[in-house]
C-alpha cells in the first residue's frame, strides 16, 4: 500500500497545519454532530461516533467541545438540516477524486464542488463513477519496531482483517469500520499507541504519478476542494513517485 503511505504523509501535514488555523474544528464538530445523530451519543454503541471523537481529541480539540457537539447531535437539537451527500470526479488525467461533505444546501454544494473540478482540470462525474474504486476501512499505523508478530498477538481477540507492512517497514492494521474502536482499545491495551489512525474511504487501485507538474495540479485541486466549507474529505487514488512526494513537501 505504497499509495496510500505517502498520501497519508500529505494528509497528515495538512491537518497540522488546519489545525494551526482552526479550519478543523468546524469540519470536526460537524462529524460529531451527525455521528450523534444517526447512530446516538454513546461511543461504545456508535463506531462512526467513537472514530470521530478520537480524531477530534488527536487534533487538540477541548473535550467541553466535543461533548457539546455530541449532545447536539444526540439530541437533534437547534434544527440542524444537514445533510451528507458524496460527489464523485476525475482529477488530472483522469485520476479518481471521491469528495465527501454535509451542507444544508446542494445546490450551493455542487456547484462550488463542481467549480474546483473544472479550475483544476478535471471534471464532476455521475453517481457510481469513481465510488467502486473506494471501500471504507480502519487504519492504525503503528510505531516503528512493533513487529508483526506483537501486532498479531495483540489484536487478535479484536478481529482486525489484516496486518501490513508499509515501503517505510512500519507496519499498519487494517480494521473494519466497526471494529476500529475495539482494535484500538487492543494496541493501547498493550502499550503499542498508534502513531496515526483513521477511518476512512481508501482505493483499491492506485493510479502510479511520476510527472511533478501533475502532482502539483492533483495536489492544488485536493487543496482547493477541502477548503470549501461543506467538504468534510477527499480521498484520491493517486500514488505519488518518491521524488514528486519530496518536491511537494518541500513545496508546503
Amino acid at each position: 500500500m505504497a499509495g496510500h503511505s505517502k498520501w497519508s504523509n500529505i494528509k497528515h501535514r495538512k491537518a497540522a497545519q488546519d489545525a494551526k488555523r482552526g479550519k478543523v474544528f468546524n469540519k470536526l464538530i460537524r462529524e460529531l454532530t451527525v455521528a450523534a445523530r444517526q447512530g446516538g451519543g454513546e461511543p461504545e454503541d456508535n463506531p462512526r461516533l467513537r472514530a470521530a471523537i478520537d480524531k477530534a481529541l488527536a487534533s487538540n480539540m477541548p473535550k467541553d467541545t466535543v461533548q457539546r457537539a455530541v449532545d447536539r447531535g444526540a439530541g437533534n437539537t437547534d434544527g440542524d438540516d444537514m445533510e451528507e451527500v458524496v460527489y464523485e470526479g476525475y482529477g488530472p488525467e483522469g485520476v479518481a477524486v471521491l469528495v465527501e461533505a454535509m451542507t444544508d444546501n446542494r445546490n450551493r454544494t455542487v456547484s462550488e464542488v463542481r467549480h474546483a473540478f473544472n479550475k483544476h482540470g478535471g471534471n464532476l462525474g455521475t453517481s457510481g463513477s469513481v465510488a467502486f474504486l473506494f471501500h471504507k476501512q480502519g487504519r492504525l499505523t503503528l510505531p516503528e519496531g512493533v513487529s508483526e508478530e506483537t501486532a498479531m498477538e495483540a489484536t487478535l481477540a479484536a478481529e482486525p482483517e489484516e496486518i501490513e507492512t508499509l515501503e517505510d517497514g512500519r507496519l499498519e492494521v487494517v480494521t473494519t469500520p466497526e471494529r476500529f474502536g475495539a482494535v484500538k482499545d487492543a494496541l493501547v491495551e498493550a502499550a503499542i499507541a498508534p502513531e496515526a489512525s483513521d477511518v476512512g474511504l481508501f482505493p483499491d487501485v492506485y493510479t502510479r504519478i511520476d510527472d511533478v507538474d501533475l502532482g502539483r495540479r492533483i495536489v492544488a485541486l485536493v487543496d482547493w476542494l477541502e477548503d470549501l466549507d461543506d467538504v468534510q474529505n477527499v480521498y484520491t487514488n493517486a500514488d505519488f513517485d518518491d521524488a514528486i512526494m519530496d518536491e511537494l513537501q518541500e513545496n508546503q
